[in-house]
Formats: structure tokens, C-alpha cells, sequence
């Protein structure tokens, strides 16, 4: 009984490490972003491809109130999963960072410190009594200094830089299918195709327009794009992504 008690304490309390130097709260978030949705970055060297997979859960649900992708500054975007309520704090969080950035030295917040910044905020709720950790992983691409940069946030705080990387739901298949197709000189076109087929990887091949957010970074502009539906169902045609047709005269007189 007393080894089940410590366990407990250890299971619940943020600040306490377990014996065996686990803090059991941060797993537990990672296991919520598990949860969520997908999301994929992508860097070429033409820019950052951000692609987020944001089904519906009812088709009485207006697409448009489901936000996976964010735009953090002029040159900088936000994927992410998990919960969606943390995520939207920590955006908050992210582009009053840059904004202070921009009027402290006049220029645009590098996406390293940027990421930096956000990931020493998360860390921070990892060893404060009386909060939880946040329950969202985020991927943050841009550009710096002409280069493109794709990073990963994770619920204790820890930075990653990727060429690819998926987060939420399927991570597994998502990330096997970016190892197996990433090319380092891929186009921006291309890099959009790979992220479609990615997360479509993990649905059966097929994608819709309205189903799946995508923005883009271009490291020429330097500018943060989201994509309307009517562009991103080109790519979608061109990867062989679309539902399969149900045939409806087979149904009919049933």
C-alpha cells in the first residue's frame, strides 16, 4: 500500500520526480498531443511547408472555426497538436514575442529565438507547483536571415530543429513516410506535395481541401501564406489524394 501511495505522488505532483527520474505529468501531456490531429512541417530550400490535417469531427461544423495553423509574424508560422486551448496561449505567447522583437531592435525575431523563447515559457511549467504542463506541441517555420527554419516544441520545454516532422496523431506512419520521400532539394511545390501525402498516409491516401489546412514560408519573400481551398485542391489532384467516388447507382432502390 505505501508503494502504491508513492507512486500516486509522484503521479501527481509536477514538481516531483519519480525513482527512476520521470516527471509523470510531462508524459502525460505528451500522451495528449498523441491525441490531437496531425500536423507537418517541411523545409526546402525554397521555404517552410506547414500542413495540418483538421477534419471535422460533424459535418454540421463550419471548417473555418478549426484553426491547426497560425500566423506568428510576417515571416513565421504555428502548427500544432494537442490541446487546442493551450496551443492558442502559446501563440498568444509567441507573437507578443515577436512584436516586442520588432519594437525593441527594429527587426524580425529570429525563428531560433523565437522557438526559444516559447519552449523556456513551457519549460517553465514543469517545475511550478500548482499548474500543469502544457498539453500541445507546436511546429514553428520561417525564415532567418534567408534560411529557411523548422522547428519542433515539445510539452517539457525541449526545442528540435527537423528538415521534416510530424506531430499529433499517426506520428509514427507520418514520420516513416517523410524519412522514406524527403529529398534535401526539393522545391516549395514539392514540399507542399510531400506534407499532403504524409498526413494523407495516415488516412487511407485520400485528402480533401476542406479537410486539411496548408501555409507556406518562402524564403524569397519571406512572407507567411495560408492557402485558400481552391489552391490546395490542385495539389491534391496532382497527388492522387482525392475520395474515392461512391457509386451511387448501386445504392439507389435499396
Amino acid at each position: 500500500m505505501q508503494g502504491q501511495a508513492q507512486q500516486q505522488a509522484y503521479d501527481r505532483g509536477i514538481t516531483i520526480f519519480s525513482p527512476d527520474g520521470r516527471l509523470y505529468q510531462v508524459e502525460y501531456a505528451r500522451e495528449a498531443v498523441k491525441r490531437g490531429t496531425a500536423s507537418v512541417g517541411v523545409r526546402t530550400p525554397e521555404g517552410v511547408v506547414l500542413a495540418a490535417d483538421k477534419r471535422s469531427r460533424s459535418p454540421l461544423m463550419e471548417p473555418t472555426s478549426v484553426e491547426k495553423i497560425h500566423k506568428a509574424d510576417d515571416h513565421a508560422g504555428i502548427a500544432s497538436a494537442g490541446h487546442v486551448a493551450d496551443a492558442r496561449q502559446l501563440i498568444d505567447f509567441a507573437r507578443r514575442q515577436a512584436q516586442v522583437n520588432r519594437l525593441r531592435y527594429g527587426e524580425a525575431v529570429g525563428i531560433e529565438t523565437l522557438t526559444k523563447n516559447v519552449t523556456d515559457h513551457i519549460q517553465q511549467y514543469t517545475q511550478v507547483g500548482g499548474a500543469r504542463p502544457f498539453g500541445v506541441a507546436l511546429l514553428i517555420g520561417g525564415i532567418e536571415n534567408g534560411s529557411p527554419r523548422l522547428y519542433e516544441t515539445d510539452p517539457s520545454g525541449t526545442p528540435y530543429e527537423w528538415k521534416a516532422v510530424s506531430i499529433g496523431a499517426d506520428r509514427g506512419d507520418i514520420q516513416e513516410h517523410l524519412e522514406e520521400n524527403y529529398e534535401d532539394e526539393m522545391t516549395l511545390d514539392e514540399g507542399v506535395g510531400l506534407a499532403l501525402r504524409a498526413i494523407a498516409a495516415a488516412n487511407d491516401d485520400e485528402l480533401t481541401a476542406a479537410g486539411v489546412d496548408v501555409a507556406t514560408v518562402s524564403a524569397e519573400s519571406e512572407a507567411f501564406v495560408e492557402l485558400e481551398n481552391d489552391e490546395i485542391e490542385p495539389y491534391i489532384v496532382e497527388n492522387d489524394l482525392e475520395p474515392a467516388e461512391e457509386d451511387e447507382d448501386d445504392e439507389a432502390d435499396e
